[in-house]
């Protein structure tokens, strides 16, 4: 695989909670590092940041830490034993509102200094369309909406959809269907779903592959563990292999050389004012 120039900036959402968002971004991360890419999992589920449990790591310090700044970006990085480099979620983004701009100016320096070393950075937000998600999905280059084939998943996966492309004007959105029976199941949900985006929204989404259904993704969350580490020889992580390969075919953006440093001006940028 070809590495990318500059840190690509992956956030993954879903409208709806209990879709697999975190599964697929630490299989994605996963896949990514067992490839031969260095990957920064950045665990912004920030109620209920569980990345490092999923990935059997106990994380001593998180986000909070640093914007507080009782610990450097490095202090609170820790590297799984997947090769993923971890930023632990904190307690709210809210904090990124208050900050100054010399305070600012200095996280955005402490991410800029790490965009070298990094490829791929993995943005795992929380489910819903909440003030602070949407700062962190403006602040990615690419966005991936996870989602069910049900009712619910896809109306809630529709409604992230219309808020990002309509309200925040943003591009560069792709459909990932999860729990599916078979790829085809997988490209018809991106299928009816495009049509209704392209039908009231007049915007096309984007597709990759799908993720099929396979116990072994659930017997890996057991065991605290990635499938790609699990079950390697399963269809779930055939599919996350696909998934990773096709994110490295994407096409570079141009506004994707600011890497890490452009994440955190963005991200702090567009963080909702404290009331």
């Amino acid at each position: 695989m070809s590495k990318p120039k500059h840190t690509e900036v992956i956030g993954i959402a879903s409208g709806k909670g209990g879709v697999g968002k975190t599964t697929i971004s630490i299989n994605l991360a996963t896949a990514l590092a067992q490839s031969g890419h260095s990957v920064m999992l950045f665990d912004a589920d920030l109620g209920l940041a569980n990345a490092q449990i999923a990935l059997g790591a106990r994380a001593e310090f998180n986000l909070s830490h640093f914007l507080a700044g009782q610990k450097t970006l490095e202090e609170i990085i820790l590297t799984t034993r997947q090769g993923i480099k971890l930023i632990p979620g904190a307690s709210g983004v809210q904090e990124l509102a208050g900050l100054s701009q010399i305070q600012a100016a200095s996280i955005v320096q402490a991410f800029s200094n790490l965009s070298g070393e990094i490829d791929y950075l993995i943005v795992d937000v929380a489910a819903g369309i909440s003030p602070s998600v949407l700062a962190f999905l403006t602040a990615c280059h690419r966005r991936f909406v996870v989602v069910q084939d049900d009712p619910s998943s896809i109306a809630d996966a529709y409604g992230t959809i219309k808020v990002m492309s309509q309200e925040l004007k943003l591009d560069e959105i792709y459909l990932l269907p999860n729990h599916v029976n078979s790829q085809t199941q997988g490209w018809k949900l991106y299928q009816r779903l495009n049509d209704v985006c392209m039908r009231f929204l007049g915007e096309s989404i984007h597709y990759l592959t799908a993720i099929e259904s396979d116990e072994m993704v659930l017997a890996a969350h057991k065991k605290y563990q990635s499938v790609m580490e699990h079950a390697p020889g399963t269809g779930a992580a055939r599919d996350f292999r696909r998934l990773a390969e096709l994110c490295t075919q994407l096409r570079p953006l141009d506004h994707a050389t600011g890497g890490l440093q452009f994440f955190m001006e963005r991200l702090i940028q567009s963080s909702p004012s404290e009331k």
